[in-house]
């Protein structure tokens, strides 16, 4: 009997953005599924997450190659393998990992199975690279201490908002800097910051000084552009400053200039770091174990956006940069379940 071929329907990048996204960005194309080889595995992708640095890697090298012109957008995702010649991925299991924007994906590593009983949409946010970078760069790069204020931009947003309650649960003073009035409720009346600042309606560097009288020790930075010179101008003697992203800037079309006030870390002593989740993936599990607990405890809330098929996944990217949503996770399908 020949086996039956599998066309794999793929958004691709068609060019490189400047400016935001739009619909030349984009193409789409439907491919022949290639032949497994040795220590290959074959999954069936049904989630995809969205997160700003996608936007980032369509355009130019960061800290992973950029996208190739006609490839897959790259992507997080969760999916079920259905074919595999690897043992790490035995057909029939749940698996998570870098799987693009595609309907099957080929892979050989860099795949982590999915525990019994967990959602996909924890899996692709809170016990993802969400919550992973969170943890990671507030504890490890951050090192808040008991009664520290820690001050977070982007805190309605997914990553955001998981900094601002790991912070709460270490005993520290939390303020978040959000877009609109009815995020701001959320992190304060839900979610447990002691303040919220609307960077729309307020004046960002005033505020900072209202809510932080005694300054901020902990800035967990997700947007870059001027709220970073507010946070800079009231941060406290020896404050730590953690640069996850620069959101405001992807989509500028030509650099933009950096905080006037860099001078300022001189005289506070203070410190300012960037990092990337990859280099801590080998400790994933570390973080996981407290994520879980926190979460089965109530501690830890967290929302996601969900979007239904493979071509909603443009519209996803793009609402990120709007404020519309704050993790965009897209439904493509169930996954074929294996026969018995």
């Amino acid at each position: 009997m020949v086996p039956m071929t599998r066309m794999n329907r793929r958004i691709t990048l068609s060019q490189r953005p400047s400016g935001m996204p739009d619909d030349t960005t984009f193409g789409s194309d439907l491919v022949e599924v290639p032949a497994l080889g040795d220590g290959e595995a074959l999954v069936e992708v049904s989630w995809l997450s969205i997160d700003p640095t996608i936007r980032g890697w369509m355009a130019y090298d960061t800290y992973l190659p950029a996208i190739e012109i006609g490839a897959p957008i790259r992507s997080g995702g969760l999916g079920r393998v259905v074919e595999s010649r690897n043992d790490r991925y035995p057909e029939g299991s749940t698996v998570f990992g870098m799987l693009g924007w595609q309907q099957y994906a080929v892979a050989s590593r860099g795949l982590r199975v999915l525990p019994e009983g967990v959602p996909p949409e924890a899996a692709l946010s809170v016990f993802g690279t969400t919550g992973l970078t969170a943890y990671f760069g507030l504890l490890d790069v951050g090192r808040p201490k008991e009664g520290d204020t820690v001050l977070v931009s982007g805190a309605a947003g997914a990553t955001g908002s998981i900094v601002g309650q790991i912070a709460r649960i270490k005993g520290c003073r939390v303020v978040g800097i959000a877009g609109s009035d009815d995020k701001c409720a959320w992190l304060t009346d839900e979610l447990g910051f002691d303040a919220a600042i609307n960077y729309r309606t307020d004046g960002v560097r005033r505020a900072i000084r209202s809510a932080c009288p005694d300054g901020v020790d902990v800035f967990y930075d997700n947007v870059g552009g001027p709220i970073l010179e507010a946070a800079i101008a009231n941060l406290a003697l020896r404050g730590r400053i953690v640069l996850c992203g620069a959101i405001s800037q992807y989509n500028d079309a030509a650099p933009s200039p950096g905080p006037a006030n860099l001078g300022m870390l001189i005289s506070r002593r203070g410190r300012m770091e960037g990092f990337i989740i990859l280099d801590y993936m080998g400790r994933a599990d570390e973080a996981i174990t407290d994520l879980a607990a926190w979460v089965a405890s109530g501690e830890i809330q967290y929302r996601t956006d969900v979007m239904e098929g493979l071509e909603s996944a443009p519209d996803a990217l793009v609402r990120l940069f709007t404020g519309a949503n704050t993790l965009s996770l897209i439904h493509i399908s169930e996954p074929t379940r294996p026969t018995t």
